[in-house]
């Protein structure tokens, strides 16, 4: 074999990589390539939210269901007034303990009320008895309630 016979069997197969895969030899360009699947997606179901679970714990008779406006009333000005979207967060606080109610409005464009209460010791944050808290609270002078 001569060498230039040598030469192009060597380069045989890098020119067979070349190639491409299917054996045709056709090169498909942006034009030639079939159009992209087109998937639909189905936006997520939004349900509106339900009725507002409401707590019931006998001595929080008057807190559940009372509306912001009812609970100033009860409990003086809260120490914190937090709301996000439709649903408000009130807190109030004493020596004795800290008092969180949540309030949700009961249909869309209601007015939220009270519908959970939680409340924890105002020194270490440990749970205490709701319904002592709304009482000690509540029975506070009106001084205290300020602050």
């Amino acid at each position: 074999m001569t060498p230039r016979t040598l030469l192009a069997l060597a380069l045989i197969p890098f020119l067979a990589a070349c190639g491409g895969g299917s054996g045709g030899g056709t090169v498909k360009t942006a034009a030639t390539r079939p159009a992209p699947v087109k998937t639909a997606v189905r936006a997520p179901v939004r349900h509106a939210p339900g009725p507002a679970q409401i707590q019931t714990i006998p001595g929080l008779e008057g807190v559940i269901g009372a509306t912001s406006a009812e609970l100033s009333r009860q409990f003086g000005p809260p120490r914190l007034d937090v709301i996000e979207g439709d649903a408000r967060k009130l807190q109030f606080s004493g020596t004795a303990c800290v008092l969180d109610i949540y309030l949700y409005p009961s249909a869309p464009g209601r007015e939220p009320t009270a519908t959970y209460v939680d409340a924890r010791r105002a020194s270490d944050g440990q749970d205490v008895d709701r319904a002592a808290c709304a009482g000690a609270l509540l029975h506070r002078p009106a001084a205290a309630r300020q602050g």
